[in-house]
């Protein structure tokens, strides 16, 4: 059975035996499906998801994922011009935006309500706050100097680049997304997670903790490994939005993959910013 690293797209529905609802289950997925947001399948219509709902498609998910993503540019515009005008809301605007963030995250998947549309646009406006002034802290003087706007504009770039990249690389199959390919990324997380938190920790005892995030060569060599892993993590997210609509998901669910493919952009557009602000500090 494969898993996706991002934590949203380990509620989908599942088969009695396991596994992910696939083409050979189309009843038994789509009724699941149902039933994993909120809505009933008649045993006379295993499909029908509500009176006047229908079953998830492409369009749906490239809609929400580009609603909320609007929405998060937009609330990073205004936080990067707020933080700007006034460099003291720097600070409580990335710790309050990626507090509340990571706790609507937590709510989403926890509570199951993935597919809750007031949730996914809270959390993009929250990302926004932290994305925008997490960017002017890279990019201003007074933390090396690096390339203002148009460092952010490479990092938006490559970040996107990364994404439709690996949209290709998943749709063409040029890489299969296989059950040792998925534990393989996701013992990968597991590692960066683990070094990051103890690098946090070194941090309070010695100057630069465990140098990973200090410019440094090891410190750009943890960002590189961050982006490749962040990159294939795309190939886990879209095999589960993938399967979700073979499950005929009701159309809402498409939030729930617009937030979990937001989860995975944000992570790769901090990490990518990173490595570029080092090879632009004095």
């Amino acid at each position: 059975m494969r898993t996706s690293s991002n934590p949203v797209f380990r509620n989908l529905p599942k088969q009695g035996g396991g596994g992910y609802a696939t083409f050979g289950t189309a009843t038994a997925g789509a009724s699941q499906a149902a039933q994993q947001f909120g809505q009933p399948a008649t045993a006379a219509d295993p499909y029908r998801t509500g009176p006047t709902s229908r079953s998830m498609t492409i369009d749906d998910v490239v809609t929400k994922t580009g609603i909320t993503l609007g929405v998060l540019a937009v609330t990073a515009i205004v936080s990067y011009l707020l933080v700007d005008n006034n460099g003291d809301l720097a600070v409580p605007f990335v710790v309050g935006g990626g507090l509340i963030g990571l706790v609507l995250v937590l709510v989403a998947v926890f509570g199951k309500k993935m597919d809750n549309k007031a949730l996914v646009l809270a959390y993009a406006v929250a990302e926004g706050f932290f994305l925008g002034a997490l960017s002017f802290m890279f990019t201003d003087i007074s933390f090396g100097g690096a390339g203002g706007s148009t460092l952010i504009a490479q990092a938006v770039l490559g970040t996107f680049g990364v994404f439709f990249g690996m949209l290709v690389v998943y749709k063409t199959g040029a890489i299969r997304v296989t059950p040792r390919l998925t534990r393989m990324i996701v013992g990968a997380l597991i590692g960066v997670v683990v070094l990051a938190l103890g690098n946090l920790v070194a941090g309070f005892f010695m100057d630069g903790g465990l140098g990973l995030r200090d410019g440094g060569p090891v410190a750009i060599i943890f960002s590189l490994v961050c982006i490749g892993i962040a990159a294939f993590s795309f190939l886990l997210d879209f095999d589960q939005a993938d399967q979700l609509i073979r499950a005929q998901a009701p159309e809402k669910a498409a939030w729930g993959v617009a937030l979990g493919l937001t989860i995975t952009l944000v992570w790769l557009y901090v990490e990518i910013l990173r490595l570029l602000s080092y090879f632009n500090s004095d």
